[in-house]
């Protein structure tokens, strides 16, 4: 007979499949030892810019307990964003592929509330939160963890399915499930393809990215201007970056998303390298009335399309 870990187990990845979910793997809500001295080293080094935000919660970071009373599970889920729509015209600044639609944060937060209900409703009285990119939570170690992947060069989660075009999102509740079983192997090699296709040098060693130099950083972090040091080195990119990514070999696995609110818009895709230098801040919010890059603001974005021309950096 089997037994009622495993069959509310089964039933919440059953769910998150059908929900739209790429993959879904457990862990055990613990403390991430391992985490803990990269986290510390990380930090100690400024590598995080201005995020400090990131110096906060530095406990919380590494154990979800503290977010969680008696959470006894993290579930970790990823969700594709992958597409093969291109802006148009090739000396356009560049969008990232995860801003191409709808700000992911709404889409995903909704499913992960849809979950946690299903969770209530067919299991019974379940405590338990949602998270996506919104609490002080080691996203890339859960999901790990959780046996969705293994950590590429470039810092990101690769996953052999599907490559790592996707988004992390977790579920952290007060349920005991079965646990998955990490990876035990980096599928990466030898391959060097993302340290050495970065224009900034921002991956410094396998996994460790320097977040004050990353052009996803400088782009959208930043609040501040962008260092000269920088110029030329942006490869046209205005909000985010998708380089490693792109470069990786195991992206050739990506497959297109199913989720008809990342669409990108028409207008979007069509407007030339003209319209955006001139883009006024109301194009900017009809564009991306629901995006993303609303973290920008259209100062920021502006900001960031005046600094690609002051580099003279044409690449497309």
């Amino acid at each position: 007979m089997q037994s009622a870990t495993v069959k509310h187990t089964q039933l919440i990845k059953e769910e998150a499949k059908r929900l739209g979910f790429a993959f879904c793997g457990i862990a055990k809500a613990d403390f991430l030892e391992e985490e803990a001295p990269r986290l510390e080293k990380w930090l100690q080094g400024q590598m995080h810019g201005e995020m400090h935000y990131m110096e906060n919660y530095f406990d919380k970071r590494l154990d979800p307990r503290l977010l969680v009373d008696d959470a006894k599970s993290v579930i970790s889920l990823g969700y594709n964003y992958y597409t093969t729509e291109t802006q148009k015209d090739k000396f356009s600044p560049k969008i990232s592929k995860y801003a191409y639609g709808a700000d992911y944060h709404t889409v995903i937060k909704d499913k992960l509330k849809q979950l946690l209900h299903y969770i209530q409703e067919h299991i019974g009285e379940v405590g338990g939160r949602a998270f996506v990119d919104s609490a002080p939570i080691l996203e890339r170690a859960w999901a790990k963890k959780a046996g969705l992947g293994w950590i590429g060069k470039h810092s990101n989660l690769i996953n052999r399915k599907l490559g790592s075009f996707f988004f992390l999102c977790e579920l952290i509740i007060d349920l005991p499930l079965t646990y998955d079983i990490p990876p035990t192997k980096d599928y990466c090699g030898t391959c060097t393809k993302c340290i050495d296709a970065c224009p900034t040098e921002a991956i410094v060693a396998p996994q460790v990215v320097d977040g004050s130099k990353c052009i996803s950083y400088l782009t959208i972090e930043l609040k501040n201007e962008i260092p000269k040091e920088f110029e030329g080195k942006m490869d046209n990119w205005m909000f985010g970056c998708d380089i490693c990514q792109d470069i990786c070999p195991w992206n050739r696995f990506s497959e297109p998303h199913a989720e008809p609110t990342f669409q990108p818009s028409a207008e979007l895709l069509a407007m030339n390298k003209r319209d955006w230098e001139e883009i006024t801040a109301e194009t900017f919010q009809r564009v991306f009335r629901k995006s993303a890059v609303k973290r920008a603001k259209f100062a920021g974005l502006t900001r960031n399309i005046k600094f690609l021309n002051s580099g003279k950096n044409e690449a497309g």
